[in-house]
Parts: C-alpha cells; sequence; structure tokens
C-alpha cells in the first residue's frame, strides 16, 4: 500500500511539473529553434534559375531598372553559391556577381567589372556596402545562414493576417556587419519571412524589406514574386521582381567559378 501511494504521487508530480518543463524554453532558445524549422523546410532544392528585374527608385520618385540572371547552387553541409548576372542596361551589361555563402566565418565574394575588365574581390569588411547602387547590401543578398545569427523571440503578431513569430536576428560578424540587429516576421503555418527591420550600428531603423507572393514549387519549395526594400534614412527604395524559378536544372560546381567570371553568358 505504501508504495503504490509513493508510485500515483511520484506520477501527481510529473503531470505538474511537465508543462513546466516545455514553457521553460528561453526565449532564445525558441528563436533559434524558430530558425532551425525554417533552414529545414528549405532544404534538397539542389539548385535553380531565376530572371530579376531591379527597379531602384531615387527619393524624388525616379526610377531606373536593371535585367538580372540568377543562378543558385545548393552545397552540401555549406552555404549556397550563386551567380548574379546584368543582362542590362548597357552600363552594367556584362557585370556578374560571384557569392560562396558559408556556415562560418566570411563569404567569399567577387565582383566582375566589364568596364575594368577585372574581377574583383569583395572583402569581408564592405560586407555592409550597396550592392550595384541598390538599397541592398552584400550582406543581404547572401543566403542566411543559421550559424551565422543568435537568436531571440520576442513575440507572437498578425502580420497581414498571418500568425508570425516575430524574431530578433544578431549578426556574430558584427563587427563586419551594417547591422545590430534585425527584427523578422515569420509566418507560423509555412515559417516564410513576410518583413524584415533593418537596425543600424546605432540602433537607428535603417530599412525595411517586404515579401510579396509566395509561391510554392515541386510541391514543397516556396519562393517570393517581389521583394521591397525601403531605405528610412536616405528616401530610396529598391525593388527585385522575381520570375521564371526553374529547379534541378543540373547545374554543377564548376559553373560557379570565379576563373571563368569573364566568359559567364
Amino acid at each position: 500500500m505504501k508504495t503504490m501511494i509513493v508510485n500515483i504521487t511520484c506520477i501527481i508530480i510529473l503531470i505538474l511539473i511537465s508543462p513546466l518543463t516545455v514553457e521553460s524554453e528561453t526565449p532564445e532558445e525558441k528563436g533559434l529553434a524558430i530558425a532551425k524549422e525554417r533552414d529545414s523546410r528549405d532544404k534538397g532544392f539542389k539548385d535553380l534559375t531565376s530572371n530579376m528585374r531591379m527597379v531602384l527608385k531615387n527619393r524624388h520618385g525616379q526610377e531606373s531598372t536593371r535585367r538580372i540572371r540568377m543562378k543558385v547552387l545548393e552545397v552540401e553541409g555549406d552555404g549556397d553559391k550563386s551567380l548574379t548576372i546584368f543582362d542590362n542596361p548597357k552600363d552594367v551589361k556584362g557585370t556578374v556577381f560571384l557569392n560562396f555563402t558559408h556556415k562560418t566565418g566570411d563569404d567569399d565574394q567577387w565582383l566582375y567589372l566589364p568596364a575594368l575588365k577585372r574581377v574583383k574581390r569583395i572583402s569581408s569588411r564592405n560586407k555592409s556596402g550597396s550592392f550595384m547602387a541598390s538599397e541592398f547590401a552584400y550582406e543581404d543578398i547572401s543566403s542566411h545562414e543559421v550559424e551565422k545569427y543568435t537568436y531571440k523571440w520576442i513575440r507572437d503578431e498578425e502580420y497581414n493576417g498571418l500568425d508570425c513569430f516575430v524574431v530578433e536576428y544578431y549578426p556574430v560578424d558584427m563587427k563586419n556587419s551594417g547591422y545590430i540587429r534585425q527584427i523578422s516576421w515569420i509566418d507560423k503555418q509555412e515559417y516564410l519571412i513576410h518583413k524584415v527591420e533593418y537596425f543600424d550600428r546605432k540602433n537607428s531603423h535603417l530599412k525595411t524589406l517586404t515579401f510579396k507572393g509566395y509561391k510554392k514549387y515541386l510541391n514543397r519549395f516556396w519562393r517570393v514574386d517581389e521583394m521591397n526594400m525601403v531605405n528610412h534614412q536616405n528616401g530610396k527604395s529598391t525593388r527585385l521582381e522575381f520570375s521564371d524559378y526553374k529547379f534541378q536544372t543540373g547545374l554543377k560546381d564548376s559553373d560557379f567559378n570565379k576563373n571563368s567570371l569573364k566568359r559567364v553568358k
């Protein structure tokens, strides 16, 4: 009888403390778990190509447009490799940007400038610099590997009718980043990012990036139709419009070679 009472008491204690164990997850642990889940859902796409229209708008509302092709290769155990090829207008035609994103350490980035007929390596100290006069920095156009940030869930909130996690990202390489933190709105159903607010090194709100028109490909991989980056400090914005996504086209590692940037077509 005494043994039975002890066993029942233990069961009651376990039932009572189990909810407390679940709720003991810290905001940092929850933020990291959300980032990992988001990353895992996009694994396995192998490679993709797409076309992109970049629209630059100055503070007076005047616009200029660039036509771009993109190629991306998924790398097992590391970050993605990508090629960004500018087709027009004439002053940027033939410019090629090659990016090797890494899970840890500095990314490798090169820019081929046809006017100079040379390949320029982008220094890790310049990751906050403007990419081709747009409001996107070099660090913005790299694939966001989980290991490049630390995280903190700060609240749940509705955004554009979607139930979202609101998670703060802090760059691990703070000294070379243009941001002290980023705040992302990630929907709870598909773990897609819908808005990001960027804060500069003075912790002032610098830019806001919004995403529009997500579509699912191969019944699994979500890609966006439009991204719009607004700079609140200089009044400029850059809109990226994507089209013609093609997955698993057979791209290989040799297609992403810094030594052949001059010959990329």
